[in-house]
């Protein structure tokens, strides 16, 4: 009988994006120029309706304005930017309309393929228009003609962005500021998979039509090794094979290399589309019936099925002449196949944990 007494484990806390930060922040400062009220927190609506409390750090007038800052507060996502302080300049101008600059930690958009402009600070379109709603707002309520200048900074945003995809999708000098929906979802990975889908657009719109997408370093170093892609060419899909696979589908390049560790490729074959654990495991019966199909004996398929590990198997197999990483990789390669489109040439690679190659399908070179 269940017990109805336990302790249920606490629902994950959402929390609010960078976008959400730098509207709330350039709201309050806005607000502290133009109705000189200095507060602690400050309201603002999500795109879907939502209003939300954003706590402040400061809110001050400046030499050239007002400023005010934030704590980025992710919830339970394990975001890099959680616990930075974000915090917006504003200025006022005689020219209607919002003018947006990069500050301290926030990129500035280098390459071509991405939705903004080149040259253009990396804060992207919902933002934005987060930002320009909530000043145009404010503005008339203040009887106020005139625009404003804002610049979004984030401490310690140049070391955080090295920890993200940006210094490979051409946005240097710090970070994004994100965020479609104004909230962060608890290990959603949005931003992660958004990452994925930018970094396949620059490399098509840079002329790269040969893409690798790897699940890690030594994949990446493996695809190197093998074809001496640039960096813009490898695509850090970690365990997102689904937003790579999809993506292409909509945006398709001439060729698509996926490199993988040999368990992770293995989950590719059997159909799944998110390779981390949480989401998807290792089938060994399924190795041992692929094994079985090209030639494996009875004793090989009981012992790969009581294998405590993938790579306990694949030795198994490889020690009795059985291609096992071929095959598997022959399985990933079809599913893949069914979602890419006909015109994109496929091919998958197998990787040990040393980094080298374990199983191949699909065209070489």
């Amino acid at each position: 009988m269940r017990d109805e007494t336990a302790e249920q484990p606490a629902p994950l806390r959402s929390g609010l994006t960078t976008g959400s930060c730098a509207t709330a922040t350039s709201l309050a400062a806005a607000r502290l120029l133009l109705c000189g009220i200095q507060a602690d927190a400050v309201e603002i609506v999500l795109p879907k309706g939502k209003h939300v409390q954003m706590r402040l750090e400061f809110c001050r007038l400046t030499e050239q304005g007002a400023e005010a800052g934030t704590i980025k507060d992710a919830g339970d996502d394990p975001d890099v930017t959680h616990g930075a302080l974000l915090f917006s300049q504003v200025r006022l101008t005689a020219e209607p309309g919002v003018r947006f600059i990069a500050g301290r930690g926030v990129g500035t958009v280098t390459r071509p393929g991405l939705v903004l402009d080149v040259g253009e600070p990396a804060i992207n379109p919902v933002p934005r228009k987060m930002i320009g709603d909530h000043l145009g707002r404010l503005a008339e309520q203040a009887g106020y003609a005139g625009g404003f200048e804002v610049t979004v900074n984030v401490e310690g945003g140049e070391a955080l962005a090295l920890k993200t995809m940006n210094p490979r999708l051409g946005i240097l000098g710090g970070l994004s500021i994100l965020g479609t929906s104004g909230i962060v979802r608890p290990f959603s990975c949005a931003a992660y998979i958004a990452s994925i889908h930018q970094g396949i657009d620059v490399a098509k719109t840079n002329g790269y039509l040969h893409i690798a997408a790897c699940t890690g370093n030594a994949s990446e170093d493996t695809m190197r090794r093998v074809y001496n892609l640039p960096e813009i060419a490898l695509i850090e899909m970690g365990d997102f094979v689904g937003a790579v696979l999809k993506h292409v589908r909509k945006v398709p390049v001439e060729k698509l290399s996926l490199c993988g560790g040999f368990g992770k490729i293995s989950k590719l074959a059997a159909g799944h589309m998110d390779l981390h654990s949480r989401h998807s495991s290792i089938d060994l019966p399924q190795l041992a019936q692929w094994a079985a199909a090209i030639g494996a004996d009875e004793a090989l398929q009981q012992g790969i099925r009581q294998a405590n590990t993938s790579q306990q198997a694949l030795a198994m197999a490889s020690a009795a002449g059985i291609a096992l990483g071929d095959a598997v990789c022959e399985h990933a390669l079809a599913f893949a196949r069914g979602i890419v489109p006909a015109q994109v040439q496929v091919e998958v690679f197998a990787i040990d944990r040393q980094g080298a190659v374990v199983g191949h399908a699909g065209a070489f070179k």
